[in-house]
């Protein structure tokens, strides 16, 4: 509950500090994270962002939709864009008004070599409304705490792919030239 009402308390002082309208700048949801529907299924190089490294999943993803009636439909290049990597999407046509969740965001809490501790925060209407803790053993390449949610389970396992590769791309750049 602790962990909750900080979030809330967090997520609301950083929206106040935020500038309301910048002349000139199209305006987004200050938190970018990923539609709670949203199955990834490959890396989606070219969806034009600015920084791709900055989005919910580390990276921009191709995938399905699952949200009700719409099982396996394949998002356009712009829903991609615009809504299914970034939640809160509100202008998509897919999206079922009763819904658990708007967006999933998630970050890794702890990093001990071989294994790692992924937290996630389902979050409705910008609160949270679900959080926990997953783990993923590297050197097994297995996850012995799981999400029972499928789609949460594939966005969390697209994330620590990300992470893990730029993890070893930082690694190779700190490494003494010879």
């Amino acid at each position: 509950m602790r962990l909750l009402q900080f979030l809330h308390t967090v997520g609301r002082r950083a929206t106040m500090m935020l500038p309301r309208k910048i002349p000139g700048i199209r305006q987004r949801s200050p938190t970018l994270l990923a539609c709670p529907f949203f199955l990834p299924t490959e890396r989606f190089e070219s969806g034009g962002w600015f920084h791709p490294s900055r989005l919910p999943l580390g990276a921009g993803w191709k995938g399905v939709c699952c949200a009700p009636g719409f099982d396996g439909t394949e998002p356009g290049e712009y829903e991609l864009r615009e809504h299914c990597n970034l939640g809160y999407a509100v202008k998509c046509s897919r999206l079922p008004q009763a819904r658990a969740a708007d967006a999933v965001r998630f970050s890794i809490v702890r990093d001990c070599g071989d294994r790692l501790t992924i937290c996630y925060v389902c979050e409705a209407a910008h609160h949270p409304v679900e959080h926990g803790n997953l783990e993923y053993d590297q050197s097994r390449a297995f996850w012995p705490v799981r999400h029972p949610d499928d789609r949460l389970q594939k966005m969390a396992q697209c994330y620590v792919e990300v992470y893990l590769q730029r993890r070893i791309q930082s690694a190779a750049a700190a490494a003494p030239l010879e």
